[in-house]
């Protein structure tokens, strides 16, 4: 479990396809503190330490999980916003996050607000029962809250306020129109859309 709230950028140092595509993530992180098989959220994704090597540690991902996830993620050199799985006590300073992404969108628009830039991303029809104004959603692992939301004939759009805080603190600084985002759903929504569905079928 997640916050969204981002704590490291880590680099991907290397890439090794095995029966899984390891990555070796540089991080900043004190790695004596994480034990082997902690989970990490990476731009999104939960994935678990498999091994620890000086200042990086790796991960392996799946095709189930490739083919879910944004790709340009996991190249050598991308740079991945990283958050340390939740801890009891810990301040939830943004929303709960599953690490799990329900879709890939892709940055339709970037318009400059006075010190900030309002986003627009385009994501696919299934999750737009899901996105709604002022509710929260995860995108490439950080907690954000939707602006404004608009049904469009081949899925949905919906904007968010970048401040400079969040684009110097997260690879969001670094990031362009027509880039691939993972997006996860509000988890409350999820399951509001699922006893939805249930009553509608009884």
């Amino acid at each position: 479990m997640f916050t969204g709230i981002i704590t490291d950028i880590g680099t991907i140092s290397s890439t090794e396809q095995r029966g899984d595509l390891r990555l070796w993530i540089d991080t900043a992180y004190d790695l004596d503190s994480i034990d082997i098989g902690a989970s990490i959220a990476c731009s999104g994704a939960c994935m678990t330490v498999v091994a620890k090597q000086a200042s990086r540690f790796a991960v392996d991902i799946s095709d189930e999980s490739l083919s879910r996830t944004a790709a340009a993620r996991w190249r050598q050199g991308a740079r991945l916003n990283l958050e340390r799985a939740l801890k009891l006590g810990d301040e939830l300073g943004g929303h709960i996050v599953t690490g799990h992404v329900d879709a890939v969108g892709t940055i339709h628009s970037m318009t400059p607000v006075g010190d900030s830039h309002e986003i627009w991303i385009a994501g696919p029809a299934d999750i737009a029962a899901y996105i709604a104004p002022k509710g929260s959603v995860c995108l490439d692992g950080t907690s954000l809250t939707v602006n404004r939301v608009e049904d469009v004939a081949d899925g949905v759009r919906f904007s968010f306020n970048l401040i400079p805080h969040s684009a110097a603190q997260t690879t969001w600084g670094a990031a362009g129109t027509g880039d691939e985002v993972n997006i996860e759903i509000d988890t409350m929504a999820r399951y509001l859309g699922r006893m939805k569905q249930l009553m509608e079928t009884k």
